[in-house]
């Protein structure tokens, strides 16, 4: 196992915090804002959660050995989480599309945009802002993939949907933060992979508990 016990806990606590907010109804918050039913609001997080297990490949490329030097570039945060050791090297890494984290996000956001009355030039603009803040704020992690501050994508969908079309904030909030990230984040840094030496990247994350389930999420609720 690359990851260290702490990062074992972290994630048990992202997994309880994530319940929290089931059990207050801040899910089911969002996606009232969204127009959906309770019934639907479960079927799409069980269909993420689910989801995220599966990692669908598209394509093999060519990478470079990453060095030690860049594993201890890294910030001492993400030093501490991981045991220090990179994967084994094969020469090759993998692209992959995560079901919960990217092709389930990319439905749901067809599926916002072909119910409720927003204009393709709100959907294409906010996401494109989005795209360039996720693109500035995120960084390759040798050895692991590109990571991210996990707030700054709700924060930017929220305060972009909001100037970009107040009166459909929610929906397009979500759009433009699910779509933003996976593009800013994940397909605009694939060329980052190459030299990062890790055996798989997977477009849209580790799924549910990662930056796509959570910046929708909370887009959502700030707009």
């Amino acid at each position: 196992m690359p990851f260290s016990p702490l990062y074992l806990i972290l994630l048990v606590l992202l997994v309880g915090i994530l319940l929290a907010f089931v059990q207050v109804g801040l899910l089911t918050i969002a996606f009232e804002k969204l127009g959906l039913s309770a019934a639907s609001t479960f079927t799409l997080l069980y269909a993420s959660l689910f989801g995220s297990l599966i990692n669908l490949p598209l394509f093999k490329i060519k990478a470079e050995q990453p060095s030690y030097d860049m594993f201890e570039a890294m910030p001492a945060l993400l030093r501490g989480l991981l045991r220090q050791r990179m994967p084994e090297f094969t020469g090759k890494t993998l692209i992959a599309v995560n079901v919960g984290g990217g092709l389930i996000p990319i439905v749901f956001s067809w599926y916002l945009i072909q119910h409720h009355p927003l204009s393709l030039t709100e959907v294409v603009t906010a996401t494109a802002i989005v795209s360039a803040i996720s693109y500035v704020t995120s960084r390759p992690v040798p050895g692991l993939g590109i990571g991210m501050p996990i707030f700054v994508g709700p924060v930017a969908a929220a305060l972009t949907a909001i100037l970009v079309s107040p009166e459909h904030s929610a929906p397009l909030a979500y759009i433009c933060g699910t779509l933003g990230v996976l593009i800013g984040a994940d397909l605009l840094r694939l060329k980052d992979i190459r030299k990062m030496g890790a055996p798989i990247a997977s477009i849209g994350g580790a799924g549910t508990f990662d930056g796509i389930f959570i910046t929708g999420i909370v887009a959502v609720l700030l707009a």
